[in-house]
């Protein structure tokens, strides 16, 4: 009886009446909504603007399950800010497929990319956490985390026509700036040079200017790093200091290829 107690206590003492999975499942099926997963629910007009509608209206619901009973629940508000995310993420998905030889086509990016998700994600958390909606916007990210391997904070501020390539383990602090214009592979953190809480109501993160491309395992910490604009960051570098615009940075490593038989000369070079 002691644990049942204590889990009662908890249930009891929780500030907001929310179900996370009815949070995660709104996100996952409103990115399928709007980017044309779901073609066969809404081949006519009228059926996509019920859909809208009834998004609406479970919307209201769960932001109403966070917004304290004397304030004013703004699902008009929010919705009324979802067409100029939209446009955003049309441009993220251009970007994607100018600058990856791999995509074939709009479709492939929207269905298809971990990346484009995880951008999605972001990006209508980010315009909650602008107006400081609790939860939610955490859970949308780190839903999209568990699902893509690409940990964004709402926090970030991210420009437009920004590109992930294949992303697993990327990492994007609360008080990251990223331009426009920006590519980031697999592995990269953006992230602080030390934690601790007395932090919180600072700038820990980097700052990435427009047209910055950072290459795999990248590490870039620390809020007064400035990447400048057009520069480029190789992979498996770890940078704690500003780099100046157009600059090339990269981590000089040896390789070293040897004969794998016995008796025959080895064939040594570096790359």
């Amino acid at each position: 009886m002691g644990f049942a107690k204590r889990l009662h206590e908890g249930y009891s003492n929780r500030k907001y009446d929310i179900d996370k999975k009815k949070i995660e499942d709104f996100i996952d099926r409103f990115f399928r909504f709007i980017f044309f997963l779901e073609y066969q629910q809404c081949s006519e007009l009228i059926d996509i603007e019920r859909r809208l509608n009834d998004f609406k209206t479970e919307f209201h619901e769960i932001l109403s399950s966070v917004t304290e009973e004397n304030k004013t629940v703004k699902t008009e508000e929010f919705f009324a800010s979802f067409p100029a995310i939209y446009k955003m993420l049309e441009n993220d998905a251009k970007a994607v497929l100018a600058n990856d030889p791999a995509a074939k086509s709009m479709e492939e990016v929207m269905f298809s990319y971990p990346g484009f998700f995880s951008i999605a994600v972001y990006r209508f958390a980010h315009e909650l956490y602008k107006s400081n909606i609790p939860l939610i916007p955490r859970i949308w990210t780190e839903f999209a985390h568990s699902k893509t391997g690409i940990d964004i904070n709402p926090g970030a501020e991210i420009g437009t026509h920004f590109f992930i390539d294949h992303g697993t383990g990327i990492v994007i602090g609360e008080t990251t700036i990223i331009g426009n214009h920006v590519k980031i592979y697999q592995g990269v953190t953006l992230g602080a040079l030390s934690v601790t809480k007395n932090m919180q109501n600072k700038k820990r993160h980097p700052t990435i200017e427009d047209g910055v491309v950072i290459y795999a395992n990248a590490t870039i910490l620390g809020g007064e790093t400035v990447i400048g604009e057009n520069a480029l960051i190789g992979g498996n570098v770890w940078i704690t200091e500003s780099v100046a615009p157009n600059s090339v940075v990269f981590h000089k490593g040896q390789v070293t290829v040897k004969n794998k038989y016995p008796g025959n000369e080895p064939i040594i070079f570096s790359i």
